[in-house]
This record gives structure tokens, sequence and C-alpha cells, in this order.
């Protein structure tokens, strides 16, 4: 079910921002504008450049949230899960079960 509303939702998802506001839709039962807003303001971009894949791949870089095609080093799966949660400030199951069993 969560894939196929990042998918509906057209942005992206990961190649994009389409994944955060997806995020928020579900955790915080957020709208999709205001859910775009909350994302483009805790990123530091316009809620146009979310779709913006030349700006959105080295921005995901840089916060270490992950990207399509992974880079040797850099954060993937729930170590950019974490950062995602941290960043929204939102509590993502699978993130605070690996926080429980491996802290």
């Amino acid at each position: 079910m969560h894939l196929s509303h990042i998918m509906a939702a057209g942005m992206g998802g990961i190649r994009t921002a389409g994944d955060l506001v997806a995020w928020m839709q579900m955790a915080e039962k957020m709208k999709i504008d205001h859910a775009k807003q909350y994302v483009a303001g805790k990123l530091g971009v316009d809620v146009i450049e979310l779709t913006n894949e030349d700006v959105m791949r080295p921005l995901r870089e840089d916060l270490g949230i992950g990207v399509v095609t992974s880079l040797a080093g850099s954060p993937k799966g729930i170590r950019a899960k974490s950062r995602i949660a941290e960043l929204l400030g939102i509590k993502i199951n699978s993130v605070e079960l690996f926080k429980r069993d491996f802290s």
C-alpha cells in the first residue's frame, strides 16, 4: 500500500521527494499540499523543487537520506530511513524497532 501511494502521488518517489511527502501524509495524516510545504521547509527548498531530480539528488546525497542508485559509503536502508525520521521529526516503526533491539 505504501509503495502504491508513493507512486500514485506522482512525485518521483526516492528520485525526488515523493517518499518524504508520502511519509508525512501517512505518519502525520497531512493533506498533500501541507505535506509538500512541510517537507520543502525541512529541506530548505521551494515546493516546486521537490519534483526536480537535479535539485533533489545532490540534496538527498548531502543529507544522507537515500538515493535510487546507492553510492559507496553513503547511507542506505535503515540508516537512511533513520535520517529521514530525524529530518522530518516523525517516528518510523522499523527505525524504532532497530533502535530498541540494537541500542
